[in-house]
This record gives C-alpha cells, sequence and structure tokens, in this order.
C-alpha cells in the first residue's frame, strides 16, 4: 500500500482511511455531507497526491500526443488545458486525462492514479516511432486541489497566490521564496471554481498545513465522488472503462474526429456513423431508493435486464435519488421510463439529463 506525503498528517487529523487505487487515502475527515457543502459554499482542499504525472517532450511532442489523444492539442494555446482520452484502438479507453501544454515541444498528461503504469506502458509504446522523450514524473510530484466558489480568494489569503489571470483551463508556473517552482491550474472536478497546486512533496505538506491552520475545510475521495457525480463528471473506472468508448458514454465532444488519424479513431468513425448499442445516461430514481454502483437496470414493462448503474447517490445538494447508468441505447432517449433493482425490491425511475448540477466554473 502507497502513501501520499500528507498519510501522516491525515491520520493524525483523524481521517478515515481506506484503500484507493493502491494507496492509503483519506475518505472523508467529518463527514462527506460536510465536505461535500464546504465545496459547494465556500472552500476545501483534497490531497490527490496520487494523481500520476507524465511530461512528452521533443520535435514531435505535438504530433505525438495528437495521436495517442482524443482532443485536439495543436490549436491549443501555450499554457492551456485540454481533457479528453487515450484509446484502445477497438475504441475502449485506455484512460481520460489532463493535457498541460507549455509549449509544442512540451506536454504534461495527467492521469489517473489507478492507471498509472498501465498508461505509461501504452504511452512508451506508443511513442517509438516518434521523435519524443516520455517521462514518468510521478514520484516526483505531490497535488492538492482548493475547490469552491473561494477557493481564488483562499489561495492568495493564505498561500499568497494570485490566481486571478488564470483563466478556465489555463496553468502557470512559479517560484516559492524557497527557491520551489510549483504548478498551478484552474480546473477542477467538482463543478465549482477551482485550482491545482502541483509541487514536490516538501512543499505540499506546508501549504496543506497553512490550509489547515487558516480552518480550510480537509475534503475526502467521499466527497470528492459525490462532487463529480453531481456535475455529471465521469469516473475511469465506472463511466469509463477498457471496454467502454468515449462515444458510449456520451463524451464525444472531446473525440477531434477531423484532426487527422489517432489510435481509435476509426472505431469512433464506426460508432458515430453506425450508433452505439448501448450509452451512458442519468437516471432519476423514485422512492426511498438509493442506486448503487452495480444495481441492475429494467425495462420499465418487464424484467429485461437493459443496463446497470455506473453511479448512484442520495444527491446532497440536490436531495433526489440519482445516478449514471449503461443501458441499451434504445432506452437512452431523455425521459424513458426503466426501473432499478435495489436488492430485492425494483423502484420506478426515468432518464434525464446526466448533468444534474450546473456547474460554477470560471467564466
Amino acid at each position: 500500500m502507497k502513501c501520499t506525503c500528507l498519510h501522516e498528517l491525515h491520520v493524525q487529523q483523524g481521517a478515515l482511511m481506506a484503500p484507493f487505487a493502491g494507496y492509503d487515502m483519506p475518505i472523508q475527515y467529518d463527514s462527506i455531507e460536510q465536505e461535500h457543502k464546504a465545496v459547494r459554499t465556500s472552500c476545501g482542499v483534497f490531497d490527490v497526491s496520487h494523481m500520476g504525472e507524465v511530461f512528452v517532450t521533443g520535435p514531435a511532442a505535438t504530433e505525438f500526443v495528437n495521436y495517442i489523444f482524443t482532443n485536439d492539442v495543436a490549436p491549443l494555446a501555450d499554457r492551456g488545458i485540454l481533457y479528453g482520452m487515450m484509446l484502445h484502438p477497438d475504441g475502449g479507453t485506455v484512460d481520460d486525462l489532463l493535457v498541460y501544454k507549455y509549449d509544442s515541444h512540451r506536454y504534461l498528461l495527467v492521469i489517473n492514479a489507478s492507471n498509472i503504469d498501465k498508461d505509461v506502458a501504452w504511452i512508451e509504446k506508443c511513442a517509438a516511432d516518434f521523435d519524443v522523450k516520455v517521462h514518468n514524473a510521478s514520484e516526483e510530484y505531490a497535488e492538492l486541489a482548493l475547490q469552491g466558489p473561494q477557493a481564488e480568494e483562499c489561495m492568495k489569503s493564505v498561500l499568497g497566490i494570485d490566481g486571478s489571470d488564470l483563466g478556465f483551463y489555463t496553468f502557470k508556473e512559479l517560484t516559492a521564496a524557497d527557491g520551489t517552482v510549483v504548478l498551478v491550474s484552474r480546473t477542477g472536478y467538482t463543478g465549482e471554481d477551482g485550482f491545482e497546486i502541483y509541487a514536490p512533496a516538501q512543499y505540499i505538506v506546508s501549504v496543506w498545513m497553512r490550509l489547515m491552520e487558516a480552518g480550510v475545510q480537509p475534503c475526502g475521495l467521499g466527497c470528492r465522488d459525490t462532487l463529480r457525480f453531481e456535475a455529471g463528471l465521469p469516473l475511469y473506472g465506472d463511466e469509463l472503462t477498457d471496454e467502454i468508448s468515449p462515444v458510449e458514454a456520451a463524451l464525444s465532444m472531446f473525440v477531434k474526429l477531423d484532426k487527422g488519424d489517432f489510435v481509435g479513431r476509426q472505431a469512433c468513425v464506426d460508432q458515430k456513423a453506425d450508433g452505439v448499442t448501448r450509452k451512458v445516461v442519468g437516471l432519476e430514481v423514485m422512492g426511498q431508493a438509493i442506486p448503487r454502483h452495480g444495481y441492475e437496470v429494467l425495462a420499465a414493462d418487464s424484467d429485461t435486464v437493459v443496463g446497470h448503474i455506473t453511479t448512484g447517490y442520495r444527491s446532497i445538494t440536490l436531495e433526489r435519488n440519482l445516478a449514471m447508468a449503461l443501458v441499451e441505447a434504445k432506452y437512452a432517449a431523455l425521459g424513458t421510463p426503466l426501473r432499478v433493482r435495489v436488492r430485492r425490491k425494483i423502484f420506478d425511475a426515468v432518464v434525464i439529463k446526466k448533468r444534474f448540477y450546473t456547474p460554477n466554473y470560471k467564466k
């Protein structure tokens, strides 16, 4: 079991710890509900040091990243960020990730913790025919995510970092007083305005302690999941997997078929042309039933299983029982009545938009 640089502090703070992606990670400190509401109304901070960081550099960096990435980095401005996926040839998803563009010769790929080894091996294999260098820097960086409507103010007042010059999905580097080079970005995975701070472990520990002294709410992975879920954001392993394509996950807007060839492009072209046989949708489940990952989704008029829940919760913000589900395509239209099996009981449900909560990102 791996530990982040903040593990000892999490334990000292009484966090509930549990295994996640090979790490012993904090799930909650006070309560998931309290932490969730703090991010929605003020500010919270997450330890996300388990995430992976991979640098791609060289004369062919732009060409290579575009070859392994569904989005198009060529027109992206320097210090810009894009979300997208890396795909298998059959269209299944290797991982979803953020790509940070320093310039046309240097990129940072931020990947999911559970996929670091798989992703790096896949990237290195694909890089064999390109004039690039691939460097897995995951052990060199720790990362905090400061999220919420007061995140910008908090970062400036507590840490002395001014994020007002950062637009949504952009980043910058700065040098701290001790000479540490710090990368600060503005993306977020919660549906709220937020920043990510990447730096070596010693600096991240000092930042965490300063935020705790200032009374900022520490947040665990529990509310990170409830927050991203409300905003309709996917989690790898649930809405995206090696067997689920971005077209099936209703994420085609991040797949640029007109940019030239990339791994998995033809599979996506075929799926768009022929139509997919299944699709990720939003559901509202009636009654007191709380849908959970893996629960069966049934047709409205029979016991035919037509899909399964990928993520489900009693929404903390909206106070409704909601879910994302992978269902047969003919049941994916908005307003389609369905049913969900919750343990031994069956509850009515209806297909709705999967962005349940309207995000409040930086305009």
